[in-house]
């Protein structure tokens, strides 16, 4: 995998504008902040981001990807106030779960998900590599 940063470009924090990669690719679904049973432990932001992140991992996992093959992340919130504020704790679980910030990634705001409890939706694209 390579981070592509143009030249004269400022690097981002916590992200990458762009990756390259070539390998098997693996696509994991929209993860949201429940356990492997469809249960919620609780209704906390950074909480829900760090099982989504657990369950992005385990998926991953099956896979036979790790959180390093990460190349791109969509992160859909229900409140960015909220998500921006929860930042420490994300980051924190985010270092721990996954490691790096090398991931092309967008965050987008949206009214609502599919699970009423649900306060993040994370899905991701990894390449092992050949």
């Amino acid at each position: 995998m390579q981070v592509l940063l143009p030249p004269g470009w400022p690097r981002p924090r916590g992200y990458a504008n762009g990756v390259t990669a070539k390998g098997r690719m693996v696509f994991v679904a929209g993860m949201i902040g429940w356990d492997a049973q469809g249960v919620f432990h609780t209704d906390d932001m950074a909480g829900q981001v760090r099982q989504a992140l657990q369950n992005i991992v385990e998926v991953l996992t099956a896979g036979g990807a790790k959180p390093e093959h990460i190349v791109r992340m969509t992160w859909y919130v229900t409140d960015k106030k909220e998500y921006v504020a929860a930042y420490p704790e994300i980051g924190k679980a985010f270092k721990e779960l996954i490691g790096s910030f090398n991931a092309a990634m967008t965050a987008v705001e949206v009214a609502a998900l599919v699970e009423d409890r649900a306060k993040v939706e994370i899905e991701v694209t990894a390449v092992v590599p050949d």
